[in-house]
């Protein structure tokens, strides 16, 4: 008999995101979720500071975060929304990889005393794989989107 899913209490903390990902420093790129919706969506955020690893060589007295960044913390929003939707098999242990991004656009730079709000949407699941659309904002403004396909593998 399957259960419905405990409900989920938020915000959550990066100690909560941290027990779901497999991600540690300097790769944790979420601090806190700040809303979910069951299978279709989630609200994720990273504060960035001037403290970040990236910034100390990107760019020398312009730092800027790397788009790539960007799009692997809309992946771990990704990661949370299939992790609190229980939508893999919570028996055998896995891990979710970025296999394909699409479409990616970004509109401005994001740098030290920003926070990136995360909104990523669940669009399709075949087989292993899902598919999201993912965007990040700043002051309510797009900073980047982007398409993103994510594998689920066995680990180990």
């Amino acid at each position: 008999m399957n259960m419905p899913p405990a409900p989920i209490t938020l915000p959550l903390g990066v100690e909560q995101i941290a027990a779901m990902l497999p991600h540690r420093y300097p790769f944790l790129l979420l601090d806190r979720v700040l809303a979910f919706e069951h299978g279709t969506r989630v609200t994720a955020l990273k504060n960035l500071t001037f403290n970040e690893p990236f910034f100390q060589g990107h760019f020398p007295g312009h730092p800027v975060m790397p788009g790539v960044l960007i799009i692997e913390a809309m992946a771990q929003a990704a990661g949370m929304l299939v992790k609190l939707s229980a939508q893999h098999n919570v028996d055998v242990p896995s891990i979710f990889y970025l296999v394909k991004v699409d479409k990616a656009r970004f509109n401005r730079t994001v740098v030290p005393g920003d926070q990136l709000r995360l909104e990523v949407e669940h669009k399709r699941r075949m087989r292993n794989m899902s598919q999201f659309w993912g965007r990040a904002l700043v002051d309510d403004v797009v900073v980047a989107e982007a398409e993103m396909l994510c594998a689920e593998v066995a680990a180990g």
